[in-house]
């Protein structure tokens, strides 16, 4: 049996529960639709994020499954996004230089952009991961 490549860390995955009340870590491993409700529930008002504590092995193994492993890291992804996404550096990280460039001077499309790379980030890397890999000739 395969083992999945590890994409996601559990050890990231707990340090953004800790701001688990914004939806961080959902975000972080693809959950947007409740990682936007954490958001404007304040974590389902402590209680969803309080369980969640138990629930992110789980959520961990179900990204490392979803997502393609490849050359861009997923942590270093999510790291650029949650520290410097205003000024896009994320989006250069991902060989999106013209986009990196207009966050950098638009404060990521005004924030809106940001909001966005919250919801997709997962898919992009992963789609440049599987993009990367095809072009190898690797399957």
């Amino acid at each position: 049996m395969n083992t999945p490549a590890d994409n996601h860390s559990k050890l990231i995955g707990y340090l953004l529960w800790i701001f688990g009340f914004t939806g961080s870590h959902r975000f972080y491993y693809g959950r947007p639709v409740t990682g936007t409700i954490w958001f404007f529930t304040l974590g389902l008002l402590g209680i969803g994020w309080l369980i969640d504590l138990f629930l992110i092995p789980g959520m961990d193994r179900d990204a490392d499954l979803r997502y393609t492993p490849g050359h861009l890291n997923y942590n270093i992804a999510w790291l650029l996004l949650t520290f410097l996404g205003l000024f896009g550096v994320h989006r250069m990280y991902m060989g999106k230089w013209l986009t990196g460039i207009l966050y950098l001077f638009t404060g990521g499309f005004f924030l809106i952009g940001v909001l966005i790379d919250l919801w997709t980030l997962n898919d992009q890397v992963s789609q440049e991961n599987s993009r990367r890999l095809s072009m190898a000739g690797v399957q």
